[in-house]
């Protein structure tokens, strides 16, 4: 087990009270990282379901292994805060081999950070954690509901702790639900997501993290954010977010 106190950097968009899913999910991802690791072994699939308010205090996360294996292993991750589970994750971590001969990808790329301008579209959101990545963010080509941006931080996810490719960009990830929104001006619907599913056929490098994102909208009150996931090299995953879009609450 391990104990974290936040800073403002993981404040919540929604809610100036509660951490935003991005940061604690790098944060588990960190734990996730630590956790027993093997060389000849890889995390590919990340699955966090948000079981309520991520408060914006001092938290545990608690990692153990529930199905140990030579080839595939099924690790639990459980943020805990203010005496309740906020966060349940589950990694499938499996086993590693050459197949480059047969390696193939069917994922598009997206035009580099470098060629892209830089976007002031996220000033429209609050938080901490959004000005800790609005620094620097480069717009493609985009819409209400799809498009395409980068973005980036100079953070460490733990003070005192070099933060690897794959929690950086893991920590960012959790981002995609906000940077296409299918409501142009004032949100007169919220859509927060109640899960992050991530997907990896390969491990991210570098510090910049490329979303090509379309956000979707049932007519019931349910939605879906998707995402492929680049760092400078392409096209490294996957992502999905079910939504609850439901109607702003009036001010009283």
């Amino acid at each position: 087990m391990a104990s974290y106190r936040p800073t403002i950097n993981p404040q919540g968009a929604w809610n100036d009270k509660e951490q935003h899913m991005a940061p604690a999910t790098g944060v588990i991802c960190a734990e996730l990282e630590q956790f027993q690791p093997k060389d000849n072994m890889r995390y590919a699939r990340i699955s966090l379901d948000i079981l309520g308010m991520i408060h914006l205090s001092d938290f545990k996360i608690t990692t153990r292994c529930i199905r140990p294996g030579r080839t595939i292993e099924l690790i639990e991750s459980t943020f805990e805060s203010e005496g309740r589970t906020c966060i349940i994750a589950r990694a499938w971590r499996l086993i590693t081999e050459d197949t480059s001969a047969i390696a193939g990808l069917e994922d598009k790329t997206i035009p580099s950070y470098e060629k892209l301008p830089k976007w002031e579209g996220m000033s429209i959101w609050g938080g901490g954690y959004i000005k800790s990545v609005s620094k620097d963010i480069r717009e493609g080509e985009r819409r209400p509901g799809k498009g395409q941006v980068w973005l980036t931080n100079d953070l460490d996810m733990v003070e005192g702790k070099p933060t690897s490719s794959f929690v950086k960009l893991m920590g960012m990830v959790d981002t995609m639900n906000g940077v296409v929104e299918r409501q142009d001006g004032a949100f007169t619907y919220m859509f927060p997501n109640v899960d992050l599913q991530i997907h990896l056929y390969r491990m991210p490098q570098g510090k910049w993290l490329g979303l090509d994102v379309q956000q979707q909208y049932g007519a019931d009150g349910i939605g879906l954010t998707s995402a492929v996931l680049h760092d400078e090299e392409g096209p490294f995953g996957h992502a999905e977010q079910i939504l609850t879009v439901r109607k702003v609450p009036r001010k009283n």
